[in-house]
Parts: C-alpha cells; sequence; structure tokens
C-alpha cells in the first residue's frame, strides 16, 4: 500500500463529551484499565512495557475489512477484536494509530516508539523478520482473483493469455505474487481503491486477500458484477508486529491467541467478521 502525497497519520482514540472532534479507538471487548495511566507507570500487567501508560498502541492501516476499518465512528474488524483481549490480559485498553502500510515493513514507527505492537492483516515473511518480532500466526490466508463477470476470463492465466487489465492494492503479497508471474497490476493504495478501481473500469480483475473479497460479495451490487474466477494459496499466515526483542510483548499476544482459540472466542470473533469458520485457521503452523 503506497501512501498519497500529504497523507498524515491519525490517532483512533475513545471520545468522550468534551472531545467530540476525536475518532472513537477500537476497545470492543469491555476492556478496562488497571492502570489509568495517573501514575505515569508504563508498565501492564506481565511486566509487558508499553509506549504510553494504560494503553495498548496499535498501529494500523485503514481500511482493510473485515480486518480492520472504521464502522460507525469507531475502528472494528478481526484484527482489532483479538487485539483487545491482548489489552484485556494486560489491564489496559487499545488505542488505534493509522499510518502507512510501508512503515510495517520497516518496524518504523515500533522503533521510534509510537506504537506497541502493529495489526495489519500482515503476512509473515522471513524478509520482514529481518526488521520486526511476529506473533504466532493467527491466521491462513489466500488470494483471491475477482473479475469482472463481463471480462470473459475465467482465471488467472485466462487474465494473462488475454492482456486484461489486473490491479492489486500496492505493497502487499498479492502484488508481490502476480508480479512474479509476469503481470505489470495497476497498484491501489487502499482495500477500498482496489474495488473502486474494478467498479469504474480501470481494471477488469484485482487479485487480493480472499477475506477481503468476501466482504465485498456480501453486498447484491458486487456480487452481481463480479466473481472469483481463482482463490491462490500462497501458503499465506498473518501474524501481529512488535518491536525487535520485545519478548514480553510476543508472549502476551501469543496467549492471547492460544486462549481465544481453547475457549471459543476465536471461533465467535472468525465467524463475526469473516464467515463460516475454517477450523484447520484455529492451528496454524508456523510459516
Amino acid at each position: 500500500m503506497n501512501t498519497l502525497p500529504g497523507r498524515r497519520t491519525r490517532v483512533l482514540a475513545v471520545t468522550t463529551a468534551t472531545a467530540g472532534l476525536m475518532l472513537v479507538a477500537a476497545a470492543v471487548s469491555g476492556c478496562t484499565s488497571t492502570d489509568d495511566g495517573g501514575s505515569g507507570s508504563k508498565t501492564a500487567a506481565g511486566g509487558v512495557e508499553l509506549v504510553k501508560a494504560g494503553k495498548l498502541t496499535t498501529c494500523t492501516h485503514l481500511p482493510y475489512p473485515p480486518f480492520q476499518s472504521e464502522i460507525d465512528g469507531k475502528v472494528q474488524g478481526f484484527d482489532v477484536a483479538l487485539v483487545d483481549l491482548v489489552a484485556k490480559d494486560l489491564g489496559v485498553k487499545q488505542a488505534v494509530l493509522d499510518t502507512p502500510f510501508e512503515n510495517f515493513k520497516t518496524g518504523a514507527f515500533l522503533n521510534s516508539g509510537e506504537c506497541d505492537l502493529a495489526a495489519a492483516g500482515m503476512t509473515i515473511t522471513d524478509e520482514r523478520k529481518k526488521n520486526v518480532d511476529f506473533s504466532d500466526p493467527y491466521f491462513d490466508a489466500t488470494q483471491a482473483v475477482l473479475v469482472d463477470k463481463d471480462a470473459g476470463v475465467n482465471s488467472l492465466a485466462d487474465i494473462k493469455s488475454k492482456k486484461v487489465k489486473l490491479g492489486a492494492q500496492a505493497q502487499t503479497t498479492g502484488e508481490e505474487y502476480v508480479q512474479k508471474q509476469g503481470f505489470d497490476p495497476v497498484s491501489f493504495e487502499s482495500s477500498d481503491a482496489v474495488l473502486n478501481g474494478l467498479r469504474t473500469g480501470q481494471v477488469k480483475a484485482v487479485v487480493i486477500d480472499y477475506p477481503v473479497v468476501q466482504g465485498w460479495l456480501k453486498d447484491k451490487a458486487t456480487a452481481d458484477a463480479f466473481k472469483v474466477v481463482d482463490n491462490l494459496n500462497t501458503g499465506e499466515q498473518y501474524g501481529f508486529t512488535v518491536k525487535k526483542g520485545n519478548a514480553k510483548l510476543v508472549a502476551a499476544i501469543n496467549k492471547a491467541i492460544a486462549d481465544a482459540k481453547a475457549d471459543g472466542t476465536y471461533k465467535e470473533l472468525y465467524e463475526k467478521w469473516i464467515g463460516p469458520y475454517d477450523a484447520s485457521a484455529a492451528s496454524p503452523s508456523a510459516s
């Protein structure tokens, strides 16, 4: 995902009646804080050091439904709900910071102390591990090929042979995959921009994470106009990231993921945000 010129990061924080201009942070699971910052302590439960007292600050990149997007003034989604579980275990609340996606690859906002962790539907790769530490995988992902029903193509191979214009989200593994297959895709800054490019005819086909497409196809107009012709199993798994060496926070994240899978919360959140539950997603092997 490229960043538009002049784009600024923005904090999505809990509002009060006297701070109505601020957007609402994602703090869904009834999280309560045992460290409201009054003492100035940045140490949460388990000895986890936080960048801000009383808050687990999460970097993300909006929008990327169903993992994170702004709904009714609040950032919500599958990733957000899982990180809320981490925050609850730490006795704090989650605050979300919207940032450019390229910072997740470099770990810039983690290293600068602006965020504790990053949650952005991010695939675990060896290249990214050079800059950040990943949690255990929490989601198995595939890449969907969504096309205009009038494009006359039924596979990624058709798109290539018929020279149909293809789009992808910039700086994502989906874009990297099709580039390796010899495509020169049109790059879009966000998932919303990808869908808009398809709707407006800038492209006739797109490659993007399948759960994103699942969300799009819930809209009847979108389902009437477009269809999935390929589902590419690229072996991708998502993980949350922290600053290199932050072992205590990684342990806290991993515990929250494991507990959620064990007590049924993971399945509940999966069905709420993504769709029918695939049991294999509950125990992915490390990539």
